[in-house]
């Protein structure tokens, strides 16, 4: 029997067997009659089904794409598929999918011997901690919180309503994304002028220019936009050629700007650094991927921002909440924080567990 005579109710069951959003769109074009039972009732419970499985957990998705300052971060909604729910699911799931891909060159940076690529259920485990993360900044990290009501408890407390919604082993997972997001912005965004200076040696042993560091750029600052991490660079204009991370740290006579230092680049050491860091991790991770792709120079990033707050009321000097809440609520739930991070970073917690059988949080 040839494929296409196959009973309607058998080609819907193909259809649901697709594990993208794009083999649906691929079968349904194959002919007129895999068209017609494709755009026949079955057509949302068929997308959905593919994007359950591609972009999944779509609860977690459908909890940040429905949220809003009208209802508490930590009530659970229930909301019918729809298309228009669809577009916003494949856009949030791709930068999600591009964090799984990401996961395994941070994780494990120094013990490279040790990288691989995750499996399904990993890869599963990222996007929903993606989710939440993403979910937790949208709530949490905007200019209705300012930094002189962080720590008062009712806030607090709020916060705290979020992440009790998660057991200890999941938030273990989203700590573990976490700090790969944090090395992504310590290494790839805000680089600290230790990290330009000793790449800058690396690549140019024999260059006796001497870094400047703490000196800012004179590039013109970004006219302020709304974010769409799915346009294409709206910074790239400031520069007759498109910039890459190796413009970084080339040397200030082939360098893009006439006026560019590689020393310009650092974002400071030890506690400025480490206040910045805290800072730029308010972003939410499809920011934060879009920095990364799109901002390799310091002057692009920090235009970026003050595009996202001109006024700057709220970000600088207003670090992240995350770990802060964490600590409280394990504090609550009689756990050990110290034991908690180092079972994260022994493999004992998180996405990629070593043994999860002897696991503590098992």
């Amino acid at each position: 029997m040839l494929f296409e005579d196959l009973a309607t109710e058998l080609v819907v069951q193909v259809y649901l067997s697709c594990n993208a959003i794009t083999d649906v769109t691929a079968l349904s074009s194959t002919c007129k009659r895999f068209r017609n039972i494709y755009s026949s009732s079955q057509k949302l419970p068929i997308l959905e089904n593919a994007a359950e499985t591609q972009f999944g957990p779509l609860q977690d998705l459908t909890q940040l794409l429905t949220h809003n300052a009208s209802q508490p971060a930590h009530m659970i909604r229930s909301v019918p598929c729809s298309l228009a729910l669809l577009k916003q699911i494949v856009h949030h799931g791709r930068v999600a999918e591009k964090w799984c891909d990401i996961y395994p060159f941070k994780k494990w940076k120094h013990n490279f011997e040790s990288r691989r690529l995750l499996t399904n259920d990993e890869r599963y485990r990222v996007r929903r901690a993606i989710y939440r993360s993403w979910l937790y900044s949208r709530a949490f990290h905007n200019r209705d919180h300012l930094r002189e009501f962080r720590a008062t408890r009712l806030v607090l407390l709020k916060r705290a309503a979020l992440l009790h919604n998660w057991s200890t082993w999941e938030l273990a997972q989203i700590a573990d994304v976490h700090a790969v997001m944090r090395e992504v912005v310590q290494t790839n965004i805000c680089p600290s002028n230790g990290t330009i200076a000793r790449k800058f040696k690396k690549r140019h042993p024999n260059n006796e220019h001497s870094l400047l560091f703490n000196i800012h750029l004179n590039y013109p600052p970004t006219a302020p936009q709304a974010f769409n991490p799915f346009t294409p660079n709206p910074l790239s204009t400031h520069f007759n050629n498109t910039p890459t991370y190796t413009s970084r740290y080339a040397s200030s006579k082939y360098s893009l700007h006439p006026a560019h230092d590689v020393g310009a680049e650092g974002w400071g050491d030890d506690i400025p650094h480490y206040y910045v860091i805290e800072d730029y991790l308010k972003l939410d991770p499809a920011q934060i991927l879009y920095l990364k792709e799109h901002a390799p120079l310091k002057g692009m990033v920090e235009g970026y921002v003050r595009s996202l707050c001109p006024e700057n009321d709220w970000f600088s000097n207003n670090g992240e909440t995350w770990v802060q809440t964490l600590e409280f609520v394990l504090d609550e739930r009689g756990e050990d924080v110290a034991e908690f991070m180092t079972a994260i970073a022994e493999g004992e917690l998180g996405v990629v567990v070593r043994d999860p059988v002897v696991s503590l949080y098992s």
